[in-house]
């Protein structure tokens, strides 16, 4: 039947991207780059300075335990947010603002004091949530027949940016002569990935993609899947921000130097490079996926045994083993990218999954730092943190049995492929 309406509307003016698709797709392909550079930059080159900041600012245990927290607290409000941030301004122009947060945020942390210190942090980090949410959604927009390379990419150049900015962040604030102006100079990668996105977030350049029915977040939770994939999220996330948090400040209280105790903490994220490689190419077979997800979870409850068993000159061997662990990370996203009948939902499932999971994950940060400064201590607080480890192995085994959208779409086409052969 021929749709009158449609017939009678005058076709749009092509817009340059539609002229000039491989140059939307290089764009596409550079902004997935780009912003999986940034989107631990700003928190990894933070850490390994938190002890010369307290130094320097004097602030007490309270803001200490803080300031790592906020960045997971603000991927949980402002993640809660993100559906209805990108339903009025467009997936595109919203990641861009985002960016723009993250851009101006880290800038305003050059002010040499705890106040600039703790807004910049909020400002920035509140970019890097909405970001966190909609990069699943612009990976199935722009990439939806190559999801699991694209995710890969995403997931390296996350890692390869954390290390970056793990491993040189305190011969970085010896060269700017201030931890906070070494801060600050994390806002140029941000501002460069913004760059790369103001092309895609113009009306006349981006890709115009067919808009669905809107999909409430909130019900998810009441779903298998939906309380499957914001537990394993919000534990994973819990395990990796308080590694990222704390690490440096644990080795070098066991008498390590901080420069190798941010060394560390850089081999633990350039570890997460080849274990990405190896667990999304096992779950790019289905058979795979729950060996993909027991495997680096065992690795993750081995790594913070050794960390609360053996002493700090072993510290390279529980380095490996926690980098090791981060795989979850890769697979969950490549699920939740493949999760949902269309943009929306997977917006939807990525909405609810993150901003909840993110609320679980402020615990381990903020309870451990505190922890510490009450007991003198962090052996409890790695005991708990190792239990958290445990119940990850066990959700994460219920999760890679989980049949997603797309493989339920495959078996579909495949069951009614052999029921049109038969006779």
């Amino acid at each position: 039947m021929i749709d009158n309406a449609s017939e009678s509307a005058a076709p749009p003016p092509a817009s340059k991207a539609a002229k000039h698709p491989w140059r939307a797709s290089a764009l596409a392909v550079a902004a997935v780059i780009l912003v999986g550079l940034n989107l631990r930059m700003g928190i990894a080159s933070a850490s390994p300075l938190f002890h010369d900041l307290q130094e320097m600012m004097g602030y007490g245990t309270f803001i200490a335990s803080l300031l790592p927290t906020i960045p997971v607290l603000c991927f949980a409000l402002a993640g809660a947010a993100t559906s209805i941030v990108l339903r009025r301004t467009g997936l595109e122009l919203g990641i861009a603002l985002s960016l723009l947060l993250l851009t101006a945020g880290l800038a305003l942390r050059v002010v040499d004091s705890t106040w600039a210190l703790l807004a910049g942090t909020v400002v920035g980090m509140s970019g890097l949530a909405i970001c966190n949410v909609a990069m699943p959604s612009f990976i199935r927009e722009h990439h939806g027949n190559r999801a699991a390379s694209m995710t890969a990419v995403y997931t390296t150049t996350m890692s390869i940016g954390a290390t970056l900015a793990s491993a040189v962040s305190i011969p970085l604030a010896v060269q700017a002569g201030s931890p906070t102006a070494a801060l600050a100079l994390w806002a140029i990668p941000a501002g460069l990935a913004l760059l790369a996105f103001i092309p895609l977030s113009i009306p006349g350049q981006r890709q115009v993609a067919k808009q669905g029915a809107h999909v409430p977040a909130w019900p998810l939770l009441a779903t298998r899947k939906g309380m499957l994939f914001t537990s394993v999220f919000g534990i994973q996330s819990l395990l990796v921000y308080t590694v990222v948090s704390w690490l440096p400040h644990i080795l070098i209280s066991r008498g390590l130097e901080p420069a190798a105790a941010g060394l560390m903490l850089g081999i633990v994220q350039a570890v997460s490079i080849p274990a990405v490689m190896v667990m999304l190419w096992m779950a790019s077979k289905p058979s795979l996926l729950r060996s993909a997800f027991l495997l680096t979870t065992s690795c993750s409850v081995l790594g913070f045994t050794a960390l609360l068993l053996l002493p700090v000159e072993l510290s390279l061997p529980t380095s490996v083993l926690i980098g090791l662990g981060f795989g979850v990370f890769p697979l969950v996203m490549l699920m939740l990218s493949r999760s949902g009948g269309s943009a929306e939902e997977t917006t939807a499932l990525s909405t609810v999954a993150q901003s909840v999971g993110y609320l679980i994950a402020a615990i381990g940060p903020f309870a451990l730092g505190l922890m510490q400064g009450a007991l003198g201590s962090w052996t409890a607080g790695l005991v708990i943190i190792l239990g958290f480890a445990v119940v990850q192995l066990l959700f994460c085994y219920k999760l890679g049995g989980l049949r997603t959208e797309a493989e339920t779409h495959q078996l579909i086409e495949v069951d009614g492929s052999a029921e049109a052969e038969r006779p």
